[in-house]
């Protein structure tokens, strides 16, 4: 369990801008503050908390998906709060490659800003064979926030 909340941990961090956006509360969450998370064309915040559901059984169904980009950009996920079939910040973290390369794809299919903000557009890329998406690297629960 340990591994997994510090895949977790690391996952959540990436989308910090700076080491210093990290801040621990009394409650052992870690607050990562200047972050962004791209949901729906969005941007939001998050509250890492300090846990493991991949043991849990939860069909992959209760969950949605943060998609990872190794540092090409800031995270995606599959849905935002407010929108129909949102699981409440459970999230299975999966990477994200690109075979022709993030930045022909990010051409190809993220629209005008050149930047994945829209699952649909990850949807596209992964669909016409531009985004390969890779297995479960961790699952775990936190909020998305406005930012």
């Amino acid at each position: 369990m340990k591994r997994l909340l510090v895949l977790a941990v690391l996952a959540v961090t990436a989308l910090s801008a700076s080491a210093s956006a990290l801040a621990s509360n009394d409650n052992g969450a870690t607050v990562v503050r200047d972050s962004i998370i791209y949901a729906n064309g969005d941007l939001y915040r998050t509250i890492l908390t300090p846990n493991d559901l991949s043991r849990t059984g939860a069909p992959d169904s209760s969950y949605d998906t943060l998609f990872m980009f190794d540092g090409a950009q800031m995270p995606l996920s599959s849905a935002a709060p407010g929108e129909p079939g949102y699981n409440g910040g459970r999230w299975m973290v999966r990477p994200v490659s690109f075979p022709g390369g993030y930045a022909h794809a990010a051409a190809l299919y993220a629209g005008a800003n050149n930047v994945f903000d829209r699952y649909s557009e990850l949807d596209a890329a992964i669909n016409a064979g531009g985004a390969q998406v890779g297995a479960v690297m961790a699952q775990f629960s936190c909020p998305l926030l406005p930012a």
